[in-house]
């Protein structure tokens, strides 16, 4: 039975770490720490560009276990056709929400009380004051109601907003609501005065931001992406931005990184954060807390967390 797991971490800042396993560091160096045939547990390194995450798949013909330490598991699909049948991808659903659900926040504050333009004023020496709109009151659509979706709504509350709305693939009832499925998120988006994009990218949310679906946000909508840049088509975004009908804070943004003379940079009322929602001090703890769950279930061979799919599995 092969029994090396590579991590992105060095295994000894990791504690707890079940015995047994033959524990390989590999944070994208161009040398394999170990033949890929004889890893059984792969996590797939953080923040880094999907063909380097995906370079040694193709050689890990043993390997049981893919666990990503991102939410989105869109990096690391274009190698899963590399893999042997009955690999499971996990994400790493519990270590993003904290902090994507802060930045969304900081985001939307920073856009509606127009926190750049006084960081610019202070530059200048100048005092910029004006009427500036608040959170308070407003109603808010979170487009994407996973676990990060859920804390984003939970970070909303003390800010009196008038009233979430919530969208997901599938129609579902939560403690706070209903969950609206994306069929119906047409006639919502007329009404929200803040458009949150937390939904993972899949082909059915490439694009999903495109100029109907900004065309129907109401005149001075914020939106904001924390999901993934390609979820906005951002032509479409540009052509509403210059009109000054709606502003946008983006985490994310397609292409990525913006090159340094690419029109997005320069649009009015567009706030820039360079996807950084995930990596804070909150990552590391949290990471390696999911590891350490994670890699023990593996060796007990008990259920693992956050499944996302079962390569040769049907998904009919």
């Amino acid at each position: 039975m092969t029994a090396d797991v590579w991590l992105p971490i060095p295994p000894d800042e990791i504690e707890g770490l079940p015995e047994g396993p033959d524990y390989r560091f590999w944070n994208g160096a161009e040398d394999f720490p170990a033949d890929p045939a004889d890893c059984a547990f792969y996590v797939v390194p953080y923040m880094k560009p999907s063909p380097l995450c995906v370079r040694p798949l193709g050689r890990m013909s043993n390997v049981q276990v893919v666990q990503t330490l991102s939410a989105g598991i869109d990096h690391v699909e274009p190698g899963l056709s590399l893999l042997p049948a009955g690999v499971r991808l996990c994400n790493a659903r519990g270590v993003h929400e904290a902090s994507t659900g802060e930045l969304t926040l900081a985001l939307i504050l920073a856009s509606l009380r127009g926190i750049p333009d006084f960081v610019r004023a202070q530059d200048r020496g100048e005092w910029l004051g004006g009427f500036r709109p608040a959170l308070a009151d407003k109603n808010v659509l979170i487009v994407g109601y996973g676990s990060i979706g859920e804390a984003i709504e939970d970070r909303l509350v003390p800010f009196e907003v008038a009233r979430v709305a919530r969208v997901a693939r599938s129609e579902r009832t939560t403690a706070r609501g209903p969950v609206h499925p994306l069929t119906e998120l047409s006639a919502l988006l007329p009404e929200a005065d803040v458009v949150i994009l937390s939904t993972p990218l899949t082909e059915t949310t490439r694009g999903l931001a495109g100029a109907d679906f900004l065309s129907r946000m109401k005149d001075g909508a914020l939106l904001v992406n924390v999901a993934r840049g390609p979820v906005v088509d951002t032509k479409a975004l540009l052509a509403e931005l210059e009109t000054g009908r709606i502003t946008a804070a983006l985490d994310v943004t397609d292409p990525e990184p913006l090159a340094r003379e690419h029109p997005l940079w320069r649009a009015p009322g567009v706030l820039i954060s360079p996807h950084v929602g995930g990596p804070t001090s909150a990552f590391l703890p949290r990471a390696k807390r999911l590891l350490v769950d994670q890699l023990n279930r593996h060796v007990n061979r008990e259920p693992l967390r956050n499944v996302i799919l079962t390569t040769g599995a049907s998904t009919d």
